[in-house]
This record gives C-alpha cells, sequence and structure tokens, in this order.
C-alpha cells in the first residue's frame, strides 16, 4: 500500500467522523499500518528526522539530529534507523517496545521525556507490533547521537485515560473513543495543555493552550483548542479545523507556524482526522 512520505515540522494533533477501525483499509498488512502511524498521527519524524536549510532531509529520515534543551537536559533525538552501530538495528523488538511505552533503553537508561512514552502506554499491542514491524524496514542510516546531558529529570506520569491500551473493538465502536485514541498517540496535549510552575495541567489544563515555542520561526504559542466559543475552537467548522491540522491553514486564512505538524498529518485518512474532530467538540471550553 502506498502512503505519501510527509514532510514538516511540529508536533501532533489531527480530526473527521467514521466507524471504520481506526487507521485506514483493512487489507493493509502491519509494517503499513506502522508506516501510517509513524510517518502521519505519530509524527516521529517532527523530532527524530535531521533538518537542513531545506526542511526535513528525507533521505536520512529517522536518523536523529533534532537538539532539545531545557534547564534539566540536553539531549538531542537519536538515530531509530536499523543501523546497527547508531541506531536500533541491534535491539530486540521488545527493547524497542519498551522505549516507547516506557522510555527506557536497552543498557537501562532513561529516555529524556521529550519522548511522549506517557502518552503511548494507551497504544494497542497490535499497533505496537506494527511500529517494530515498519522500523524494521527503515533504511540503516550511519548518524551518531551527541551525548546526552542531565541535571535531573522530571518524574513522569501517564497522561490520564492513557494509562492502558484501549481496544480495536472499543474504538470501532465510539467515535469518540478513536479520537481520543488517535489525538493521544499524537501526543497533541504535549503543547495544547496549559502550563504551570510545576509542569503542565492534564485536568484544568487539557486543551488550553499557552505554551511558547521558540525557534527560526520566532514564537508560536500553542492554540486553545478546547471548545470555548471564543478562545478556542467552538465557533469553528468542521471543515476549519480539520483544514488547519492537514494544511497548516488557520479558520482566518493565516499561516500556522511550527512547531505544529501539519505537513505529516495532512497524510491521515479522512476518517481518523473526523475522529479526532469529534474528540475535540467534547473538550471542555476554557
Amino acid at each position: 500500500m502506498e502512503r505519501r512520505r510527509m514532510v514538516g515540522l511540529g508536533v501532533a494533533l489531527a480530526v473527521a467522523a467514521g466507524g471504520l477501525p481506526a487507521g485506514g483499509a483493512a487489507a493493509e498488512s502491519s509494517a503499513e499500518r506502522g508506516d501510517y502511524l509513524v510517518n502521519t498521527v505519530m509524527a516521529c519524524g517532527n523530532c527524530h528526522t535531521p533538518v537542513g536549510p531545506n526542511g526535513p532531509m528525507m533521505e536520512r529520515a529517522l536518523s536523529g539530529g533534532l537538539r532539545f534543551e531545557t534547564p534539566d537536559f540536553t539531549v538531542h533525538a537519536p538515530n531509530i534507523t536499523q543501523d546497527a552501530a547508531t541506531g536500533i538495528g541491534g535491539w530486540s523488538d521488545a527493547e524497542i517496545k519498551r522505549a516507547i511505552v516506557e522510555g527506557v533503553r536497552p543498557d537501562g537508561a532513561l529516555l529524556a521525556p521529550v519522548m511522549p512514552t506517557t502518552f503511548y502506554q494507551v497504544l494497542t499491542g497490535d499497533d505496537l507490533d506494527a511500529i517494530v514491524a515498519y522500523l524494521r524496514t527503515v533504511p540503516a542510516v550511519e548518524a551518531t547521537t551527541p551525548p546526552r546531558s542531565f541535571s535531573a529529570l522530571p518524574e513522569a506520569h501517564p497522561f490520564p485515560g492513557a494509562e492502558a491500551p484501549i481496544p480495536e473493538a472499543e474504538r470501532a465502536a465510539d467515535v469518540v473513543r478513536n479520537g481520543f485514541y488517535l489525538a493521544t498517540i499524537a501526543h497533541c496535549m504535549e503543547c495544547h495543555v496549559a502550563w504551570t510552575p510545576t509542569g503542565p495541567d492534564p485536568v484544568n489544563g487539557l486543551g488550553a493552550g499557552g505554551r511558547e515555542f521558540p525557534g527560526p520561526w520566532g514564537v508560536s504559542v500553542a492554540s486553545n483548542i478546547t471548545s470555548h466559543p471564543e478562545h478556542g475552537l467552538g465557533g469553528w467548522s468542521d471543515e476549519e479545523i480539520a483544514r488547519a491540522i492537514t494544511t497548516g491553514v488557520s479558520r482566518d486564512g493565516s499561516r500556522l507556524k511550527p512547531p505544529m505538524g501539519f505537513g505529516y498529518y495532512a497524510g491521515m485518512t479522512p476518517e481518523d482526522v473526523g475522529a479526532i474532530v469529534a474528540w475535540l467538540r467534547t473538550l471542555p471550553p476554557r
């Protein structure tokens, strides 16, 4: 099955309404399902694909390089291609899965919390298998990740509602539940949740936005994506929300700034986009 390979910087969010099993055509293989998840919904290339002067360097896709610097740590997104020496080619399937959902490397070292493992515990076993199956097909690229530097690692807690996998049958029967699943593995609330002096507030600040992201584009601010009629998406149509997610064009025609990853989300199925929109409609106004 042919999938469009998306490019673009960003972190997650998506939308549309359907009762299909989450994720596309019934005949797709496990690796094809993984391709879809990695390269659209989860937008793994946002961090793990190096960026050059002209944007993401897709000839070196998923070979790492994006730098994250905070008061607690400085890390670079690692190489997750099949290179045995510098990537994950020497890791077992179980070790890859543990890194994704627990944030632990084969040597026992913890991954920095920029890796959204707190959102990934919701992944079903089938989808986790699919992700690994796809990663096994990614061509090896030799690329060494710079050393990590830690002064502290904040305690990580699962995103509320994402503590355990959501079965596919449950998602197929409830479009809003499916939308929550998709928005969670897309880690939308990594950006769009309100932050307090002690960190994110996924309970009282769910979808409220406000987090600032400095970069070459200046400073972008995560939008309020709750159902508030003035400050959020309450006054937007489903089509306007879907357009913003998949094309980066806001309701007023202005362009969204990075790190919104609409270049990846453009490859999502209309059913999956619609499911996320249906879930966004349930967010209390803030």
